[in-house]
């Protein structure tokens, strides 16, 4: 059985689909932060089969929590302080995003403009479509990366 430390004030981010949480790593930029991360890849879950969690020992407000949802509404984030949840934050999918997806229409401004931020907006929540804010071209990639 694998034990990992109980964090004292951070972040749990818990029902990440198995194989994820690198991905998660990187596109929150958790290698750019200077605090403790642990990254808990395949753990047994009885709703998931097997899942990641990953333990960042830092303030909510330093967690891009829109990343988050878009990458993935159903993961669980759980606020730790005194060694204790605190607070469950429900995500959802953010109404836009900023600089996390890349406009694949060649014709777009964001093609030719390379400064200019890459934006998106949900287009339809229903059917969880994004679509670029300069050209409206949809987002065609997997969000679950």
């Amino acid at each position: 059985m694998l034990n990992v430390g109980q964090l004292n004030e951070g972040v749990v981010l818990d029902h990440i689909k198995a194989g994820k949480s690198m991905t998660i790593y990187h596109d929150l930029k958790l290698d750019k932060l200077d605090c403790c991360v642990a990254i808990i890849k395949n753990a047994r879950s009885e709703k998931m089969g097997r899942k990641d969690i990953i333990k960042v020992e830092c303030p909510i407000d330093t967690l891009d929590l829109d990343i988050l949802g878009f990458i993935d509404h159903n993961i669980t984030v759980n606020i730790i302080q005194n060694g204790q949840i605190v607070e469950k934050k429900e995500l959802h999918l953010p109404k836009e995003i900023r600089n996390v997806i890349k406009c694949k229409n060649p014709r777009c401004i964001t093609s030719i403009e390379q400064e200019l931020d890459q934006v998106f907006f949900l287009a339809d929540e229903e059917k969880e479509v994004y679509r670029c804010r300069y050209c409206e071209e949809k987002y065609r990639g997997s969000r679950n990366k």
